[in-house]
């Protein structure tokens, strides 16, 4: 009777146990469109970034999308919870890096999350949200 009692115990211990791990390793999707760009040149290089990789280096998830009608969709999968930014780049000339004026302003069309009105560089409270317990759907703007 005693083994039969550790044998459920153990069983049941393990069953919960099981169970919040599987909460723990939750992931969804980010999808991002973009609708507004001028032109079909180059491609659409997008990332998705923390607040580390923010304006410093590449997203911890990129991609290079080819555009259609002036339209780009693309969706990063098994991202985490936690606070993320993404950052759009029409990389016109297909040169992978944005392109500047002799005065510093960008040459080519660029966009982040939120959308906000920049009067200067994005930063990453400009572009941060969230993800928690649901897959996003997000357009940008260029």
């Amino acid at each position: 009777m005693k083994t039969l009692a550790i044998t459920l115990a153990l069983a049941l211990s393990s069953f919960i146990c099981n169970a919040q791990k599987n909460d723990t390793l939750a992931t969804y999707t980010i999808t991002v469109k973009i609708n507004n760009t001028l032109n079909n040149n180059g491609h659409m290089l997008i990332g998705l970034h923390t607040t580390d990789t923010f304006m410093k280096t590449k997203g911890i998830q990129n991609s290079k999308a080819e555009i259609k009608d002036g339209k780009v969709e693309v969706t990063f999968k098994d991202v985490v919870p936690g606070e993320y930014a993404v950052m759009v780049l029409h990389d016109e000339n297909d040169n992978n890096r944005m392109d500047f004026e002799s005065n510093g302003m960008p040459k080519e069309s660029y966009g982040i999350s939120n959308n906000p009105m920049l009067f200067g560089p994005p930063t990453f409270s400009d572009a941060a949200f969230k993800v928690t317990n649901e897959n996003i759907d997000m357009i940008i703007r260029l």
